[in-house]
């Protein structure tokens, strides 16, 4: 048997291109499969991982799946708004401490949040540069946010205005850059977080005064002098907040119907957990309480589904690749008519060639496995930063 083996490695060094074509492609199909196992794998432990960390959520009743993917993911789509008085509501339990987002805005293509300090601490966010938002205006980035747009503490940037055609309404707000978070390998690094009254003051909830202004005095006319006084000057807008003018702005109206996305609800313990989520079961109004952790595990049992099917589909795929196989060998054989001929002539019975085939084989599939565990354990490091890319940003 060592002879056999001996005969088919020398053969298969001879014809180098084909053993070389033959091992590539037993190593990708093998491959393929078990790689993209290991980036659903690590999609389903970063998913499932900041799902668990989020013990209850509450929205606008509607979709839970949007809920979630927008208030834990930020997903672009977006989730219809709720009023702040929600997470006083909670407040008002004792079984829960209430963290308030507001995720409806985006500076340069990222997600702006709107959020209190305790959500650094509850997501255990700390400046890798700078210091948190202190005031308003302030904002503060994420580890890829800081790196994509090349910014920094000390730097600005503008905010999108809502609607541009809204002569009432939003206008771009100049944010300042305070800190840059460490990098947390979660949807945060891809944010930037400003103040909760910030958040407000972007939507046009709140404003600053100027002091009325006179203008020149304009040459007498007909009807006597006249002074000229600006009738908007006390109404001006500001598009950056500074310290000269932090004290002229101030808010309208009731701050428990202000706007926000959601309510992350932090109960206590697990009796608390329940009763609050039983007061939401029997109400009946326009907000709604889920657990993450199940909404999300039933949106991964739907993509495991696709999964499935993608399997099928690949295990067809796997079945005709080897057929081609088995049909390159089949050609190879004939071509190879004379030297087993040769071989019967020098005595070789039949089961010495079959001998010699499977020993071909047999070094072919054990290449193919070494290509195969090369090319997994080279990408095995990548299959979580894969996950996180594509699936969490």
């Amino acid at each position: 048997m060592r002879h056999d083996f001996y005969l088919a490695w020398r053969y298969l060094r001879h014809h180098r291109t084909r053993t070389l074509i033959l091992v590539l492609c037993l190593s990708l199909i093998a491959a393929l499969p078990l790689g993209l196992h290991r980036v659903l794998d690590a999609g389903e432990y970063w998913m499932t991982r900041r799902a668990e960390a989020t013990p209850l959520l509450v929205g606008a009743r509607g979709s839970a799946v949007d809920l979630t993917l927008g208030a834990l993911y930020f997903s672009e789509a977006g989730v219809p708004s709720i009023r702040m008085q929600e997470a006083d509501r909670i407040a008002a339990t004792g079984w829960a401490d209430p963290l308030p987002i507001y995720a409806r805005y985006r500076v340069q293509g990222q997600p702006l949040i709107g959020v209190t300090l305790d959500y650094f601490d509850f997501r255990g966010l700390v400046p890798a540069q700078g210091e948190l938002p202190a005031i308003l205006g302030d904002c503060v980035l994420g580890a890829d946010v800081a790196e994509r747009l090349g910014l920094g503490p000390g730097d600005t940037l503008a905010s999108s205005s809502g609607n541009a055609f809204d002569l009432a309404g939003t206008y771009p707000l100049k944010l300042h850059v305070t800190g840059v978070l460490a990098k947390a390998h979660s949807p945060d690094d891809h944010a930037v977080f400003v103040d909760l009254q910030t958040a407000w003051i972007i939507e046009g909830l709140g404003h600053g005064h100027a002091e009325t202004q006179a203008a020149p005095t304009q040459p007498d006319s007909p009807f006597g002098a006249a002074t000229v006084r600006r009738a908007d000057a006390g109404l001006l807008t500001y598009t950056e907040i500074t310290p000269e003018n932090l004290g002229s702005f101030h808010f309208h109206g009731d701050p428990a119907t202000y706007p926000i996305s959601a309510v992350i609800a932090l109960p206590h313990d697990a009796r608390s957990a329940t009763l609050l989520r039983g007061r939401y079961l029997d109400d009946k109004s326009a907000t709604e309480m889920i657990r993450p952790l199940d909404v999300t595990r039933g949106l991964l049992e739907n993509i495991f589904r696709v999964g499935a099917l993608f399997d099928g589909i690949l295990l067809l795929v796997v079945a005709i690749a080897f057929l081609l196989v088995a049909l390159v060998f089949a050609l190879s054989l004939r071509l190879r008519q004379r030297e087993i001929e040769t071989i019967y002539l020098l005595g070789c019975a039949r089961l010495a060639v079959m001998r010699l085939l499977f020993a071909e084989i047999l070094l072919i599939a054990l290449l193919a496995g070494a290509v195969c565990a090369a090319v997994l354990y080279t990408a095995a490091p990548h299959a979580s930063d894969l996950a996180r890319h594509f699936i969490l940003s």
